[in-house]
Parts: C-alpha cells; structure tokens; sequence
C-alpha cells in the first residue's frame, strides 16, 4: 500500500543562515549592477527573493509512506531527483514492489524505474 504527502519546509528570513545568504547575493547584485549608491533596498529585496526561491526549490521535499509486510516506511525524496515521478502514480492498497539498502528504500515505479527515498520512519 502505498500513500503520499507533500513536505515542505519554508524557509524564515530570520535564520542566520539565510540573512548572510541573502546579504551575500544582494552585495553580488551591487558589484554585477556598477555599484550605483541608492539602490541597497532594491538589491535587498532582490537578493532575498532569489535567495528564498533558490531554498525552496532545494528544500522541497516529499514523503511516500509504504506498508511492508505491516511495517510502515516513511521515504523522503526530492523532487528535483524524482526522475518525473509524480505522487498519485500508486492507490492505496495497489502492491509497490520496494527494496531496501541500508536507510535507502527503493520503489518500482510502473514504468521500470526506481525511486529513490531516504527512510525517516518506521512504525511496527
């Protein structure tokens, strides 16, 4: 049986992280626009959305959640690495052929391919 959710982790401005990736790209967008004094709050908002936009993009991540056996796998893929794999491929109840490689769970998808995840969960 196989079952899907999306997880995603939104980035917050405030991380410490973020704030110094930001102010990185926003001194890059100064230098790369010929240093003109008076744009720091356009170079600011500019960064900060192509900064947010990269993480995103990055961070994205969704789950399959897979019954084998009565032991319930939870696997976490990206979906930028999916290889066109779109949730909703599997029903409930529908058999996933999986095998299993260490914290790595791999899922025969209906085309061949095999979806990679990265085990987070067990139950049972």
């Amino acid at each position: 049986m196989a079952k899907e959710s999306l997880m995603q982790r939104t980035p917050s401005t405030s991380s410490p992280e973020i704030q110094s990736a930001i102010r990185r790209r926003a001194e890059q967008i100064y230098e790369q626009g010929g240093r003109i004094a008076g744009r720091d709050l356009e170079n600011w908002r500019q960064a900060e959305a192509e900064i947010l936009r990269e993480y995103q993009a990055r961070a994205e991540r969704r789950a399959v959640v897979v019954n084998v056996e009565g032991v319930v796998y939870t696997g976490e893929y990206e979906t930028a690495t999916a290889d066109g794999y779109t949730p909703g491929e599997w029903r409930p109840g529908d058999p996933v052929p999986v095998r299993f490689q260490g914290e790595i769970m791999y899922i025969r998808r209906r085309n061949g391919k095999e979806l990679e995840t990265s085990i987070v969960k067990r139950i049972g």
